[in-house]
């Protein structure tokens, strides 16, 4: 069982920075692959940046590639989100997910999951 409560969110304006935080606790955080999803009014949740196990690989949606960074520190059983260059169009609810570290579901699928935080409101006016 894992808990995670993710943080960091807020109004910032577009072209702003914002860093997410989602802190895991109640097992073992380095045994699982951790992902960052969001939700914006009336759409479905949808992917954002996945890291894997051990950190070693990073994947990104092509909506925020280049301008969000994932990073995670085992020592503080702790994942992050680094935002640069915000826009409108990244408002949303954004939620952190926990899995196994290996699953042949793909990473971008919600159903990879096993767990998940209870989101943060990021809102990027223009």
């Amino acid at each position: 069982q894992v808990h995670l409560v993710e943080s960091g969110g807020g109004l910032v304006q577009a072209g702003g920075s914002l860093r997410l935080s989602c802190a895991a606790s109640g097992s073992t955080f380095s045994s699982y692959a951790m992902g960052w999803f969001r939700q914006a009014p009336g759409k479905e949740r949808e992917f954002v940046a996945f890291i894997s196990a051990n950190g070693g690989r990073t994947l990104y949606a092509d909506a925020v590639k280049g301008r969000f960074t994932i990073s995670r520190d085992s020592a503080k059983n702790t994942v992050y989100l680094q935002m640069n260059s915000l826009k409108p169009e990244d408002t949303a609810v954004y939620y952190c997910a926990a899995g196994p570290s290996y699953s042949r579901t793909y990473y971008y699928t919600p159903q990879r999951y096993d767990y998940w935080g209870q989101g943060t409101q990021v809102t990027v006016s223009s």
